[in-house]
């Protein structure tokens, strides 16, 4: 015999719900949107930080003279371990430790260098040879994650790496902060930016500031190439470099490419704006645009005129 099922609810079944047809175009619209936008949220790392990553990058391998390039392993304070070279001035060599240091004694201006957000330091050596015959020592480590250094790269990570070269140099080298410049190249820029703000706080700043095609923030940078997505509510590394700068006390260089397509000039001179008119010891900030250069061919462009200028800047903010 047969039995009748009753219904789980006395209640009347409902019915599907159905969307209207503007609703379902909605739907269909916007869907893929939020779709790149999870996409960017999850994995807005990646976009920022594209590491080339090395076994090994000896100093043997730069194209310069014996003697003049020194393989360096500075610890960070997390305990990350980053990889540089040392390159000393052009005529300058050394065969040890303690003559890399007799030579660091010698009072030139030393340059420490922050790379951009690709490759690594195996990728400045046109920068490298520019500050050398420009009369300048220079210090160039890879970041976290890049080249053959250790960990992830992340703002904060980078940070810390920044402090940890600054301490190499002054602690670890005895370099004085007045013969120190910082060099931040595109996302170094924010880098370097983050380190002279810091080091201005605390009246220690360095001799100088030289920045190439870098951006205001990495906010209005990524907005610019993501305009239809939510960029400034989303993202974790925000390099608010125009704020910071307001705080850098020390003499500021400033390049950037008229045809830059990656970080448009008009965030370079946002950036630029920003800054003091004058350093603490009355030196006027500059500008120079590079009318021929765009964001990655800045060296193959423009070569001899930043080059002009960093030796101009050089004897000017560390006197020889």
């Amino acid at each position: 015999m047969s039995r009748v099922l009753a219904p789980l609810s006395s209640s009347s079944p409902r019915r599907p719900l159905l969307l209207s047809p503007w609703k379902r175009w909605m739907l269909i619209v916007t869907m893929p949107t939020v779709g790149v936008l999870v996409m960017f949220v999850v994995f807005q790392r990646s976009l920022i930080y594209a590491p080339f990553v090395e076994k090994s990058l000896p100093a043997k391998a730069v194209p310069l003279p014996t003697g003049r390039v020194h393989d360096v392993t500075v610890r960070s304070e997390d305990h990350y371990d980053l990889c540089g070279w040392l390159v000393l001035a052009k005529g300058n060599a050394a065969g040890s430790p303690e003559q890399v240091d007799a030579q660091l004694a010698q009072g030139r201006p030393v340059v420490l260098y922050f790379g951009g957000n690709a490759g690594n330091r195996n990728y400045r050596a046109l920068e490298l040879r520019m500050l050398s015959d420009a009369g300048a020592d220079a210090v160039i480590f890879d970041y976290r994650g890049y080249g053959d250094s250790s960990g992830e790269p992340s703002e904060e990570g980078l940070a810390r790496d920044a402090r940890a070269v600054w301490r190499f140099a002054t602690e670890t080298k005895k370099i004085e902060p007045r013969r120190i410049l910082l060099f931040g190249e595109s996302l170094g820029g924010g880098v370097a930016i983050r380190l002279a703000s810091e080091l201005s706080q605390k009246e220690t700043p360095p001799a100088g500031l030289i920045l190439r095609s870098t951006f205001s923030s990495l906010t209005d940078a990524g907005a610019y190439h993501f305009p239809w997505l939510p960029v400034r509510s989303v993202l974790i590394d925000r390099f608010p470099s125009n704020e910071r700068i307001r705080e850098v006390t020390c003499p500021l260089l400033q390049f950037h490419g008229r045809k830059d397509t990656i970080i448009p000039l008009r965030l370079g001179r946002k950036l630029f704006a920003a800054a003091p008119e004058m350093s603490a010891s009355g030196i006027a900030k500059q500008f120079v645009e590079l009318s021929n250069a765009d964001h990655n061919d800045v060296m193959e462009t423009s070569g001899p005129e930043i080059a002009k200028a960093v030796s101009k800047f050089l004897l000017v903010v560390v006197p020889q």
